[in-house]
């Protein structure tokens, strides 16, 4: 039998143990990111229609999935998803959440890292408080130090069509450490640009997805398939 003392040491271990797994959950979760370079942006208008563009976006091989809070029941979605899926198949995160509440809803329901289209410090600073990581859209080299100051590691330039790939140059000037995820106007003509440029991965969205437009979810898995076949092509 434990005495109170060994009790109180093996509770504070497990504690430790446990805070530590978080941690490392949030640095390998940055790392899968920047490892496999594409992350697929959900917008459906349905729940269904959003599980049938994920199952073929992760049959044409993206495993990095970011589920959009424009998705009708977005929150049923990723629990959806995260019970279809598990951890180790799929990476998969919320986008499009403008706020800290949406933040920490999101968390619960299974989404393991969170964007955003604009800067929101008090969003940051709760990914910050539960180790996952937040992916802030920023626009300006202003937005992008108060971001990586209140704890960001991967930046969303949004919208990168506004821009264009040259724009990671400009900003890796005086913040040549800055890892940048560009967002909108990435598609399969352009995508070797962005990375040239210096883009840590990119994220894609409608120029991935149009087939489900007209219910081709074959499409879908097809330009899934083409999008990563350019990643292997690029010398990254």
């Amino acid at each position: 039998m434990y005495n109170h003392t060994e009790r109180v040491s093996k509770e504070t271990n497990t504690n430790r143990l446990v805070k530590e797994d978080i941690a490392m959950e949030r640095i390998e979760t940055i790392k899968k990111i920047a490892e496999k370079k594409i992350v697929a942006v959900i917008r459906a208008e349905s729940n269904e229609q959003g599980i049938r563009i994920v199952d073929a976006i992760i049959s044409g091989g993206i495993m990095i999935i970011e589920i959009t809070m424009t998705v009708p029941g977005a929150l049923d979605l990723i629990k959806s998803i995260s019970k279809s899926y598990k951890n180790e198949q799929i990476l998969l995160g919320a986008g499009s959440v403008l706020d800290p509440e949406t933040a920490r809803a999101c968390m619960l329901a299974g989404a393991k890292y969170i964007v955003s289209p604009n800067l929101n410090i008090e969003t940051l600073k709760l990914c910050n408080r539960y180790r996952v990581p937040a992916i802030p859209g920023i626009m300006t080299v202003n937005e992008a130090i108060l971001a990586m100051e209140n704890g960001a590691e991967i930046l969303k330039l949004f919208p990168g069509s506004a821009y264009g790939p040259k724009i990671i140059k400009a900003f890796k000037g005086p913040l040549p450490y800055i890892n940048i995820m560009p967002t909108g106007g990435v598609n399969l003509g352009n995508i070797k640009n962005w990375f040239e440029a210096g883009a840590i991965a990119i994220a894609t969205g409608s120029n991935l997805t149009s087939g489900a437009k007209f219910g081709n979810y074959n499409l879908v898995t097809k330009t899934a398939k083409d999008f990563v076949d350019e990643v292997k092509k690029i010398r990254i």
